[in-house]
């Protein structure tokens, strides 16, 4: 994974000003130290999370569909394309809506790692910050992608009953909610 470099600081909207370091709600303690920082990509994120590639499918074969069936019943083409305009529209505006809000997750989510936890700093509009002390957790899995990029699953240790579990945040393993473990996800360039 690529780390930050002090000069290349995870990007800081005016929402995080207060930030004593960024992706941090305060100063780190002296005896702790950041390893790694990091963001998503935003288009992985439109990609990986929010699905976007498949919902175009989606409403391709809707658009696709609907054209057949005015074509069918008679229809012109310039009358199908007509007859299928709010659809198309309804598919742009949904897909840019998308769009957009994978981009807003991407900027506004920061994922830091220090010698002695994992902190993640997620949300839109209300912003929380996870603290998960690496004597908290299990263990770490890389998930390597094809083109480059990657997810890192935490599988946090303990009880269920007792610790924080990783449900109890949005960040968990895609496709997982039966294990305890949460997740940093659409992470650009690992290794």
């Amino acid at each position: 994974m690529r780390a930050v470099r002090q000069d290349q600081a995870p990007r800081r909207g005016r929402e995080h000003e207060f930030e004593a370091q960024p992706g941090l709600p305060e100063a780190l303690p002296a005896d702790e130290h950041i390893l790694w920082q990091g963001q998503p990509g935003a288009a992985l994120v439109a990609r990986r999370i929010f699905h976007l590639p498949l919902l175009g499918l989606y409403f391709a074969g809707l658009l696709v569909w609907r054209l057949a069936v005015l074509l069918q019943g008679g229809a012109s083409w310039l009358e199908a394309l007509r007859g299928s305009l709010g659809l198309v529209l309804l598919a742009a505006v949904a897909l840019g809506i998308l769009a957009v809000l994978a981009r807003l997750t991407a900027t506004t989510t920061v994922y830091t790692l220090t010698d002695k936890r994992v902190v993640m700093r997620i949300g839109i509009v209300l912003t929380i910050t996870l603290n998960l002390p690496l004597r908290q957790l299990r263990g770490a899995d890389l998930l390597v992608h094809a083109d480059g990029h990657g997810d890192v699953s935490l599988a946090l240790a303990g009880d269920k009953k007792k610790g924080a579990s990783a449900t109890k945040i949005n960040k968990t393993r895609p496709r997982r909610p039966d294990r305890d473990q949460g997740a940093i996800n659409s992470l650009r360039e690992v290794q």
